[in-house]
C-alpha cells in the first residue's frame, strides 16, 4: 500500500547526524570473536563518544536482529546498557529478516515524526557465526521424556530406545535461510530469478569479480571512513573487511560448483553474500534537536517504502520498494546519485536490473506502459556490497543506509536510495537526502 512521504505525515524532519559500523567478518570455521551484541556496542561505543550529548539522552535505542543468541534476548536493551545509555532509556528489538537493520530506522524515523521521539540510537547487528546448533524433534521428545521420568526402570527403557541418529544437528542457520511457505532456501529463489530473466553463470561471476574489485579500491583510497576498528579478547585487531578476494577473477569463480542446484544451478558461493559477523548503528534526531547541540548532520532520511511479493522470487524485492517509492516522489533514476542495493547473490541484483527494463513486468506489478528503467551501474554499490563484505542479515539495511550518505558526502551527491531484498518476498527501501 502507498503512503506519504514523512514530511506530509508530520512537520518533523528526520535527520540521519551520525553513523559508524564494525568492520564486516567473514564467519569462518568454529564461532567468531565477537557476540551480536559486542558488535553493536563496538560501532555503538566510538560513534557516541564523538557526539556532544551524555549516552543518557537518548528518547529509545532500538535495533534489528535475525539471529540473536539465548543470552541477548531484546538484544537493543542489552546494547543499550552496555553503551551506558541509563536504565532510563527504553530499547527495543525488531525483526524483518534481511531488513532489520532498516525496519529499526524506519521505526525510529516514524517515532520521530510522530513527535514521541527526538534523539534516536538505531541500527542492526548479528553473529551469524554464532547460530546455534539445534536438536531435531525426535531428541527433544526424548530428553522430555527423560527428564519426566521419576523411576530407573523409566530411564533404563527410555535408553534402550535412544538411537545415536537422535543427535544429529539441526543447523539453525541454514533453517533460517530457507522459507517456510515455498520451501525454497535463499539460494534457490535467486535460482528462478535468474532462469526468469536469463541470467547467466558468466553474468553472475563478473558481477561477482567486479564487487571484489570495487571494494579493493574502495579499501586503498579510504572510502570506507564509517568503519571502526575492534579489538578481540586476544588483542587481535580487526580494521577491514575480511571477506575481500582480491585475487578474484571469472576463471576462478567458474571453477567453483553451484550449491543450490547441483545440476542445472549457476549460484555458488564465489557469487553469493558470504555470511557474516557485523553491526551499524546510527544517530537519528529531529530538527530541534539538531539545532539544540549544533549538530551538522550526514543527511536525512526523506522516506521508505516496503513492498512485497511471491517468497519464491524475493530477490526482486527492491523493485516492488523501490519503484513505488520513486513514483510517488515523481523521481526517475536521472534524479538519483547514489544507490545501495544490498548485494545477496549477484543473480538477485541482475535480476532486478532486468526486471526494471522489463516492459511486461513494469506493467504486470506496476501499472506501467513503459520500463521503468535500471540505475546506472556506475552509481550502484560504488564502493563493493555483500558479495565482497558479506551480509550480516541483521546489520545490512543499517549499513546501506549509511553508506548511501557516505557517498553522497564524498561525492557531493545530493539524492540517494538504499535498498535490500529480504527472505520472505519483500523488499525495503529508503529515500534519503544529503543536508
Amino acid at each position: 500500500m502507498a503512503g506519504s512521504g514523512y514530511e506530509e505525515k508530520g512537520a518533523r524532519r528526520v535527520h540521519v547526524v551520525d553513523g559508524a559500523r564494525t568492520p564486516f567478518l567473514r564467519a569462518r570455521t568454529g564461532l567468531g570473536p565477537f557476540t551480536g551484541s559486542d558488535l553493536a556496542v563496538n560501532a555503538g561505543r566510538a560513534l557516541l563518544a564523538r557526539q556532544p550529548f551524555e549516552p543518557d539522552a537518548f528518547d529509545e535505542v532500538i535495533v534489528g536482529a535475525a539471529m540473536p543468541s539465548a543470552d541477548e534476548a531484546n538484544i537493543a536493551r542489552v546494547v543499550s546498557l552496555r553503551l551506558g545509555c541509563g536504565e532510563k532509556v527504553p530499547a527495543w528489538t525488531v525483526m524483518r529478516n534481511c531488513a532489520s537493520g532498516m525496519q529499526a530506522l524506519d521505526s525510529a524515523a516514524v517515532n520521530i515524526v510522530a513527535g514521541r521521539s527526538s534523539l534516536v540510537l538505531a541500527g542492526g547487528t548479528d553473529a551469524m557465526s554464532h547460530a546455534p546448533l539445534l536438536y531435531g524433534p525426535a531428541m527433544v521428545n526424548w530428553l522430555a521424556q527423560w527428564y519426566a521420568a521419576k523411576s530407573f526402570g523409566t530411564k533404563a527403557a527410555l535408553a534402550a530406545r535412544f538411537r545415536l541418529s537422535q543427535l544429529a544437528p539441526v543447523i539453525a542457520i541454514l533453517r533460517g535461510l530457507t522459507d517456510p511457505v515455498v520451501k525454497l532456501s535463499m539460494g534457490s529463489t535467486a535460482e528462478i530469478v535468474a532462469r526468469r530473466f536469463g541470467i547467466t553463470r558468466s553474468m553472475m561471476d563478473e558481477y561477482a569479480v567486479e564487487s571484489h574489485r570495487r571494494l579493493a579500491f574502495a579499501q586503498d583510497n579510504g572510502h570506507l571512513s564509517e568503519i571502526e576498528p575492534m579489538y578481540g579478547p586476544d588483542g587481535t585487531v580487526y580494521a577491514a573487511d575480511d571477506g575481500i578476494r582480491r585475487d578474484s577473477s571469472v576463471e576462478k569463480l567458474a571453477k567453483l560448483k553451484p550449491v543450490f542446484d547441483r545440476t542445472y544451478g549457476n549460484v555458488t558461493a564465489g557469487n553469493s553474500s558470504q555470511v557474516t559477523d557485523g553491526a551499524a548503528m546510527l544517530v537519528l534526531a529531529s530538527e530541534d534537536v539538531v539545532n539544540e547541540y549544533g549538530l551538522e548532520p550526514l543527511g536525512r532520511i526523506v522516506d521508505t517504502q516496503w513492498g512485497a511479493l511471491d517468497p519464491a522470487e524475493m530477490g526482486l524485492g527492491p523493485v516492488h520498494a523501490i519503484t513505488p517509492l520513486m513514483m510517488r516522489h515523481g523521481l526517475t533514476w536521472n534524479d538519483i546519485d547514489a544507490v545501495e542495493l544490498n548485494e545477496a547473490f549477484a543473480a538477485q541484483v541482475l535480476g532486478c536490473l532486468a526486471a526494471w527494463e522489463s516492459a511486461p513486468y513494469c506493467k504486470e506489478h506496476f501499472g506501467l506502459d513503459r520500463p521503468f528503467g535500471a540505475p546506472d551501474r556506475a552509481k550502484l554499490n560504488v564502493d563493493g556490497g555483500a558479495i565482497a563484505l558479506g551480509h550480516p542479515i541483521g546489520a545490512s539495511g543499517a549499513r546501506v543506509v549509511l553508506h548511501v550518505l557516505k557517498v553522497l558526502e564524498r561525492t557531493g551527491g545530493k539524492r540517494g536510495v538504499a535498498s535490500l531484498c529480504i527472505g520472505g518476498g519483500q523488499g525495503g527501501a529508503m529515500l534519503l537526502e544529503r543536508t
